[in-house]
């Protein structure tokens, strides 16, 4: 066993004056609001590097990382392959604004991976992704309204911004001011996994409906699943009113398996989804982010087609690079990795937390779980809203303390690497035991 892990004191001087830098010059001192520590409370660790499966912050306190930023790293941090590629493409220059060789081969990959896909865009961000997914997808069918699910997020897109669970669901808004009403008038907010309600939604519009957009499996109200028979249902039904269905598999993409959510829950009755979005894994850390799928629907695009889409960063070299080696290197025995961690994690749990009798439950998308501070499934966002979030509060600074940092949003996944070697594992065993302990 390792030694046992120092305790962190709750204060943090170094975190706590580059937070009141930030604050006189970025809005609540962070660039994303999830980043603040609002849901938790205490200040916001600044980070200063990171090495596998580890984090040191600006007062040189170590910490495992459960976060792996979102997602993305997925191999661990500054994996030296990956630095390697990224240090080449930055050698031959930053960025050029002209196609490059390296974005044709991070689309080839994408494309290799997702049957399905036959096409991508590149794009800077998850949000972007979804943003042209939608304008694509009502270009195609000349329709407006789109339907979306509560909890689920797809990016600060004005007409998705509606019931959209994780930072969202963190502070207690339903909706965000600046969206106008006109963006929202065209949005159908509907239950996740309910699907009668999606069909009275297409009896009562479905001659308007240009897309049904859905993340794979939820991942920002909590993980949740679709449960058997959802995904089907959203297929038959875009088929048979028209419309085209999306699978957002920002987060899920080329993390739950080697071609995402669709690899494990496999191709629905009736057919594919029309378009996917990616984001996280596929950037290798970088921002990089793309959407796609069936080449009639992507020909919609300019400069082949009328609907418009750019973006002067889009496929930049070095985070096509990036994503490139990062997906060449998501092998079956990385996959293997992702898994055993993730058991291990959710059992440490599991065992910790019904020893001291803090209610739980644990819902899995691949190697990504969540834990909700209550008894019973979860299969939607009124269910996920439904927990301790002061208990998880507590949790959460109690496993900072021991050198583990969690989300810091109890409507957030846990994330693991293929670093998290038996190491990390046992420390995050003992922390979790700990400071179940501490809490219950």
């Amino acid at each position: 066993m390792t030694a046992e892990p120092v305790t962190h004191p709750d204060t943090a001087p170094a975190s706590d004056a580059l937070l009141a830098r930030a604050r006189a010059v970025i809005p609540g001192g962070v660039n994303s609001p999830v980043r603040a520590f609002r849901s938790v409370g205490g200040t916001p660790r600044f980070m200063e590097r990171a090495q596998g499966p580890w984090l040191w912050d600006a007062d040189g306190r170590r910490y495992l990382d459960l976060v792996c930023s979102w997602g993305p790293m997925i191999l661990g941090h500054a994996h030296p392959e990956v630095r390697a590629a990224v240090t080449e493409a930055a050698a031959d220059g930053f960025s050029f604004g002209m196609p490059t060789a390296r974005e044709v081969a991070l689309a080839e990959e994408i494309v290799a991976r997702v049957e399905p896909v036959e096409q991508v865009r590149l794009v800077s961000s998850g949000t972007e992704a979804t943003m042209s997914a939608i304008r694509l997808a009502r270009g195609f069918t000349e329709r407006s309204v789109v339907v979306k699910f509560a909890g689920c997020y797809h990016g600060h897109v004005d007409a998705l911004l509606a019931s959209a669970g994780s930072g969202v669901a963190t502070f207690g808004l339903p909706d965000s001011p600046g969206v106008p009403a006109s963006a929202a008038g065209e949005t159908v907010v509907l239950p996740y996994n309910d699907v009668p309600a999606l069909e009275a939604a297409f009896a009562e519009r479905g001659s308007q409906i240009a897309a049904v957009i859905t993340e794979a499996a939820a991942g920002n109200m909590g993980v949740v699943p679709p449960e058997p028979g959802f995904t089907d249902a959203l297929r038959r039904l875009t088929r048979e009113h028209g419309a085209l269905l999306v699978s957002d598999e920002v987060m899920t993409g080329f993390r739950c398996s080697p071609s995402g959510w669709l690899g494990l829950e496999g191709v629905p009755e009736g057919g594919a989804p029309d378009l996917f979005t990616f984001g996280k894994v596929m950037g290798g850390g970088f921002p990089a982010a793309a959407f796609g799928g069936r080449a009639d629907v992507m020909a919609r695009l300019a400069p082949d087609g009328p609907v418009y889409q750019a973006g002067t960063l889009s496929g930049n070299p070095v985070a096509s690079a990036a994503g490139l080696a990062t997906l060449q290197r998501c092998t079956d025995e990385v996959y293997q990795r992702l898994d055993e961690v993730s058991e291990a994690l959710a059992a440490a749990v599991t065992d910790a937390f019904t020893r001291h009798g803090i209610p739980h439950r644990i819902q899995w998308a691949g190697s990504m779980f969540s834990v909700f501070f209550r008894e019973g499934q979860v299969t939607g966002y009124e269910a996920a809203k439904d927990q301790d979030a002061a208990l998880f509060g507590r949790f959460f600074h109690a496993m900072l303390r021991r050198g583990v940092h969690l989300p810091p949003s109890c409507f957030e996944s846990w994330f693991v690497s293929a670093a998290h070697d038996d190491e990390a594992v046992e420390h995050a065993v003992r922390a979790i035991g700990q400071s179940a302990a501490e809490v219950a």
